[in-house]
């Protein structure tokens, strides 16, 4: 898929994550994750998040980066039917690209997307919420590796 820019925003385009790009998306999660989770413990250390931007999902994962000018703002991550992974830099927040990602997110599985996310997140779950996704689980984060509880939303599409 072609990279595209975003009707709000011109400079700002959505394009397919290639190997150059994992360096910044990784230092975009890094930052967004200590900023939007500051109470949840991290699993991984720094280098173990680039290794696995560089090694493990630009490379086998369908990952989407949006850019502004030079810099990386946004990464997303779909694996499958499943929205694996969606981080803004934080002074991107509020500016639409994460309306813009999600969106992408359903183009690319119509039939339905799921996703996890920290119960204590409580802005992305209005977010995931406001997108038309719905609660389906929650869980005691036992099964995650931060130990944290969370919840799987679910999205289908409105029936024709």
């Amino acid at each position: 898929m072609k990279a595209t820019k975003t009707d709000d925003r011109p400079d700002l385009v959505l394009r397919r994550a290639v190997g150059s790009d994992a360096a910044e998306a990784a230092e975009v999660w890094l930052r967004s994750y200590a900023a939007a989770l500051p109470g949840v413990r991290r699993a991984h250390t720094d280098d173990e998040v680039r290794y696995w931007f560089r090694e493990l999902l630009v490379p086998h994962r369908e990952t989407w980066v949006a850019t502004a000018g030079d810099a990386t703002v946004a990464v997303m991550v779909l694996d499958g039917e499943e929205l694996d992974q969606l981080y803004i830099d934080p002074p991107w927040r509020g500016r639409g690209v994460g309306d813009r990602l999600v969106d992408l997110a359903k183009r690319r599985s119509p039939a339905g997307l799921e996703l996890w996310t920290f119960q204590v997140n409580a802005p992305a779950r209005r977010f995931y919420e406001r997108h038309g996704f719905v609660a389906a689980e929650h869980t005691d984060g036992s099964r995650n590796e931060e130990r944290e509880p969370d919840v799987r939303y679910v999205w289908l599409p409105e029936p024709s």
